[in-house]
């Protein structure tokens, strides 16, 4: 799972193991979503999801669980970062995510449910001619995304006033095992972290167990954090 919370076509077949068809790509949505909600993307027609992420004393640090339209809609999504004591429930309401508790409006959509902005923080998304998010922008803030030709999030680079930060993943050769990735982070130039992820896959080669290890150069000596993420997936 990636660290920060800024804050569909689907395709009508999948492709199996050895069928000798293309995997299905991540629609913009999905691929879009996970960058800013810190959760791995999924492929193919998922109904609904859940990313729960234990360390390595088998407690839950991060949970992520969500529930999507058969157009590929995120209809609500819920964010628990225990390990912060932080959380967030959104559910779509026309073209706006509230809050799920306090019905409160919190993000604005462009189309049926794309990311457009988050009025309070002042942040705007902009997303590129196949409606994948590629940047967004705020009054002292900067990202921009990349992304693979099956639409895998490749990383971002963000500018926060003197802060530099990029992470750069670089996926499996495996087209079917996009979710086996590593990745380097640097702040202003300097070595961050490294974290590498393998894992098991389903039939419509989405991640069903991961084991993640994340590499903190930004001590000294560097620290090294291991951890397991589970998931259920259920599809339409």
């Amino acid at each position: 799972m990636k660290k920060w919370l800024l804050l569909t076509a689907l395709a009508a077949t999948l492709a199996g193991c050895d069928d000798g068809k293309e995997p299905v790509a991540f629609t913009p949505e999905m691929a879009s979503f996970s960058n800013e909600f810190d959760f791995d993307p999924l492929r193919g027609p998922v109904k609904d999801f859940s990313q729960t992420l234990l360390n390595d004393k088998g407690e839950v640090a991060k949970r992520v669980a969500a529930t999507l339209s058969e157009e590929g809609c995120f209809d609500s999504l819920e964010l628990h970062d225990i390990e912060n004591n932080t959380g967030l429930a959104l559910v779509l309401d026309a073209n706006f995510y509230l809050d799920a508790q306090t019905r409160e409006k919190r993000l604005l959509l462009q189309g049926k449910c794309q990311l457009a902005e988050f009025p309070s923080a002042g942040v705007k998304w902009e997303t590129d001619d196949k409606g994948f998010v590629v940047a967004a922008r705020g009054k002292d803030l900067e990202v921009n995304y990349r992304y693979d030709a099956q639409g895998y999030p490749l990383g971002k680079s963000s500018t926060s006033k003197a802060m530099h930060l990029s992470v750069e993943a670089k996926p499996s050769a495996d087209e079917r095992k996009k979710l086996d990735y590593t990745a380097i982070s640097q702040l202003n130039e300097k070595p961050l972290g490294n974290v590498k992820q393998t894992c098991d896959y389903d039939k419509h080669d989405n991640p069903v167990s991961c084991d993640l290890l994340i590499v903190d150069k930004s001590v000294t000596p560097a620290v090294e954090r291991k951890f397991t993420i589970k998931n259920t997936i259920d599809y339409y």
